[in-house]
């Protein structure tokens, strides 16, 4: 079985279930500490087919959970893993300042914006949730940049499809089920497999430390990978594994957009320093017989194997003449 998900807290599971950093990704989607139980009024929807159940964190207890909590995600954590934390804004001050207690480091501050908002009469509708990307110090990170997108698609604006996947403002819609028995709040596949693809790889441990809905363990099985996580309420585990019964491993790998086109030979390689220093001399042989910083860096990228962004923070590396790289960026 590819999953063990257990009904439990999640700070007492992770103390007996989990050993000290083993997980490889953790995404998770704490109670906001809101009222969760009374969302219904907020987003003015019928609660007739949402499971009963949902367990709420009390305000004034709120700090000091989302310490606890955290603390676990801290070490389970492989040296080099990932935690991606959906919260709102009424107490992601409160998880901030949990993970600053940490040695988790802040990747980004991803801004996820969905449809149908908080419905409002006298402020701004609020349409976006926040979601915090941290690693654990000690290793090295997965991150697969070109996993959706080759570094040559583009637009029909001639703009690079890679590049603005990977912006930090994420419009994704939120996922209806009418007529299905569903979780107060559940993430969509897509918020998912996005995160799942880019921090992590076939046969790695992804953990929830809320599985609420069970998407993220949905997910993780259906992307080959190994999922453990914790659900509190009694009603909703018992939904949720009967869901997962029906969940075979691998069967979303089949829906996933293939990048079109080649990657980079050595994407992710370090740069040696004979590698530097040949770059320098080829950057001014080049642009000297050619006379176009884009031409340049375009037979860079093919003679190294590495992308525009690898080729051009090399060269302000190894500090080429300004007048060679000052506006590369309009070439990138």
């Amino acid at each position: 079985m590819n999953y063990s998900l257990y009904n439990k807290d999640c700070i007492s599971g992770c103390k007996k279930h989990i050993e000290d950093n083993s997980v490889d990704l953790i995404i998770t989607d704490p109670p906001y500490g809101i009222n969760g139980d009374t969302l219904h009024k907020h987003y003015n929807r019928d609660e007739k087919n949402v499971l009963d159940g949902y367990v709420e964190i009390p305000l004034e207890e709120y700090e000091e959970f989302s310490k606890r909590w955290i603390k676990q995600a801290e070490r389970i954590l492989r040296p080099g893993g990932s935690i991606y934390i959906v919260s709102g804004y009424t107490n992601l001050h409160h998880i901030l300042d949990a993970l600053k207690e940490t040695s988790l480091k802040e990747v980004n501050h991803i801004i996820w914006k969905y449809n149908f908002g908080v419905h409002t009469k006298n402020k701004f509708v609020s349409s976006h949730y926040h979601i915090l990307y941290w690693v654990k110090p000690g290793g090295k990170p997965i991150f697969n940049t070109y996993v959706r997108f080759s570094p040559d698609e583009k637009d029909n604006k001639d703009g690079s499809l890679n590049y603005q996947d990977r912006e930090d403002v994420w419009v994704i819609n939120r996922e209806y089920k009418p007529g299905k028995i569903k979780n107060k709040n559940e993430l969509p596949k897509k918020l998912l497999i996005k995160m799942i693809q880019y921090s992590s790889n076939e046969s790695d441990l992804v953990c929830d430390m809320f599985l609420g809905g069970f998407s993220t363990a949905h997910v993780a099985v259906g992307l080959n990978r190994r999922c453990v996580g914790f659900e509190i309420s009694e009603s909703i585990y018992e939904h949720g594994i009967k869901q997962m019964k029906q969940v075979k491993p691998g069967e979303l790998t089949s829906t996933l957009r293939k990048p079109n086109g080649s990657i980079p030979l050595n994407q992710g390689k370090s740069w040696s320093t004979e590698e530097l220093l040949h770059l320098q001399d080829r950057y001014k042989n080049i642009y000297q017989r050619v006379g176009s910083k884009g031409e340049t860096i375009k037979i860079l990228c093919e003679e190294f194997g590495r992308g525009r962004f690898s080729i051009t923070n090399a060269l302000n590396k190894i500090n080429i003449d300004e007048t060679h790289i000052s506006n590369l960026d309009e070439y990138i």
